[in-house]
């Protein structure tokens, strides 16, 4: 253990007419500061995760953070990006700060604002996390990528339209008790099943109720050392943070076994010394649903082409062998690119902390983190346990 989160906080998700980048990045700084206990004159690096691509006029948005208060000028203020990986890769930046005695106190704060963006826009800024060359002309843009992952998986595999709606209806219904959910409502499994004028088929397989929300949001922690965390108010360490980078295109490899993701899994358990069975629970990318099926067996709970199983048994719901997604996920909790590495973590941490709420899991120990971005190329696995 290396670094501890010792503050946090998390913006609505949604629809938010009224924000800006600029808005939601201080609204969460100052929120996670005072969380924490601590003062802006003690956050030694500032550490952004916003993908943007085109979302936001505003590309140059490191040092915005520092408008959450004028005692953070001056500090180091980087943005980094890593497609729907960008909050984690934030979270990984400020660890390493950490790791490197280069800084004791780093503020991270993850924000994406999408939907200003009019719809065909964002199809195309979402696609840019694609390998353009082989994908750029699949129609409905990064939702194509996973409808002919989905379509792949089914030939190999049979139809798994029966394993997509459990998943789905699972998530929607987690979500009903996140105050911070985009989609507050238990959908139920027949209308995630079955196609209709409000889901309609949207790419291959993959039907709206499959495919993520476009949000606004942002999220923020406060990381420390372990030894400035055992004197704050609360904290919440790292086991394990590992970060596997694959290839870009997908026909350099079997798109449907999700090998980043099994490494990173592999790397983390291994570090964390631990099993999938010590897990309390997991918070994984389930993008599209298609993305959690595969995530089931890159995450090794079951062998490739069995996952489905899992979700019709309700292996993975709130009473399973090991809960996925008790936040909803980004099926309902919604998916503002560079918010969802951090909102990972800082719900994961309010789970160890035992403040979750209405989506509490009872008695949770270690907390497993699955984000990726693109097609399973970046891939960040953290495990998570408090010991304050």
């Amino acid at each position: 253990m290396t670094a501890c989160i010792v503050g946090w906080a998390h913006s609505p998700f949604g629809k938010l007419v009224d924000d800006t980048v600029e808005s939601l990045i201080v609204s969460v700084a100052v929120e996670a500061m005072d969380h924490a206990g601590i003062s802006p004159d003690q956050v030694d690096e500032i550490v952004l995760g916003h993908f943007n691509a085109g979302f936001s006029a505003q590309d140059f948005t490191a040092s915005l953070v520092l408008q959450a208060d004028d005692r953070l000028r001056f500090k180091p203020a980087t943005r980094v990006e890593n497609a729907c990986a960008t909050g984690s890769a934030a979270v990984r930046q400020g660890i390493r700060a950490i790791d490197s005695k280069a800084s004791r106190v780093v503020l991270v704060v993850g924000v994406e604002k999408m939907t200003a963006t009019p719809g065909p826009e964002i199809g195309k800024n979402l696609l840019r996390a694609s390998y353009l060359p082989e994908d750029g002309d699949i129609p409905a843009g990064f939702a194509g990528v996973f409808g002919q992952i989905a379509q792949a998986y089914f030939q190999r595999h049979g139809d798994q339209s029966d394993a997509l709606a459990a998943i789905a209806a699972k998530n929607h219904k987690n979500g009903v008790n996140n105050p911070y959910a985009q989609m507050r409502k238990d959908l139920g499994y027949d209308f995630c099943r079955q196609e209709s004028e409000k889901n309609p088929f949207v790419a291959g397989p993959l039907k709206r109720t499959d495919c993520s929300l476009v949000s606004d949001g942002a999220a923020a922690l406060v990381l420390t050392d372990v030894e400035t965390a055992l004197g704050m108010r609360r904290a919440v360490a790292f086991r394990a943070n590992e970060h596997v980078q694959d290839f870009l295109p997908m026909s350099k490899r079997d798109i449907l076994l999700f090998e980043g993701c099994e490494r990173a899994w592999s790397q983390a358990l291994t570090k964390a010394r631990i099993t999938l069975d010590d897990l309390s629970f997991v918070e994984t990318h389930d993008c599209f649903t298609i993305a959690e099926l595969i995530e089931y067996e890159a995450m090794g709970l079951a062998k490739p082409g069995q996952g489905a199983q899992l979700a019709l048994e309700g292996q993975t719901g709130p009473d399973g062998r090991l809960p996925v997604n008790p936040s909803g996920g980004l099926k309902s909790k919604g998916h503002p690119i560079g918010a969802t590495g951090v909102s990972m973590h800082v719900l994961t941490s309010m789970q160890l902390a035992g403040e979750a709420g209405g989506i509490q899991v009872p008695d949770a120990a270690l907390g497993g983190i699955f984000n990726m971005g693109g097609a399973a190329v970046a891939n960040y696995v953290s495990v998570l346990e408090r010991i304050k």
